[in-house]
């Protein structure tokens, strides 16, 4: 069934308000994925404050011009899914490569931020979807700064004992 004119431009100015709260989109292709996969990566993607949407192309691409954003989705390849986050790209880049990974007609396309209004490459979003959780990354950070100091403490603690 077409969708009507009315319902377009309901979904282009409820897109327009999605994007003004978010500071991040994301472009999936999501071809050949269950309907059940898609509602535990909505799922996923609601616990990191984003919610995925499945709008045209054409229609996104009105949202996007029409909110100052110069990306162009029509070029994209497949059916087109848009992630919207209203945190950083670092919020949503892990869950969504995870899933990616994990079902094999999931692909990421590329992304644009909202706020700055520059389109985010695909292959920053992929390196940054690889990197560990933010506590992971501290931890790691604590334990290298740590450790010199602890090799310092043991090679002390060997000279009070001689």
């Amino acid at each position: 069934m077409a969708i009507t004119r009315v319902q377009k431009e309901n979904i282009v100015e409820e897109g327009k308000k999605d994007l003004q709260e978010s500071g991040v989109v994301l472009f999936t292709d999501y071809k050949g994925t269950s309907v059940s996969d898609l509602g535990i990566l909505r799922t996923t993607l609601k616990e990191a404050n984003a919610k995925m949407k499945v709008i045209k192309k054409r229609l996104l691409k009105i949202i996007l011009n029409d909110s100052g954003v110069n990306f162009d989705p029509t070029g994209l390849e497949g059916q087109v899914a848009a992630v919207f986050a209203r945190g950083d790209v670092t919020d949503i880049a892990g869950p969504i490569y995870n899933f990616a990974k994990t079902h094999e007609g999931f692909a990421i396309l590329g992304g644009v931020n909202v706020r700055e209004k520059v389109e985010i490459p695909l292959d920053l979003i992929i390196r940054i979807g690889t990197l560990p959780s933010r506590e992971v990354l501290i931890a790691q950070l604590v334990g290298t700064i740590a450790a010199p100091l602890r090799g310092l403490m043991y090679v002390l603690k060997g000279k009070s004992e001689k």
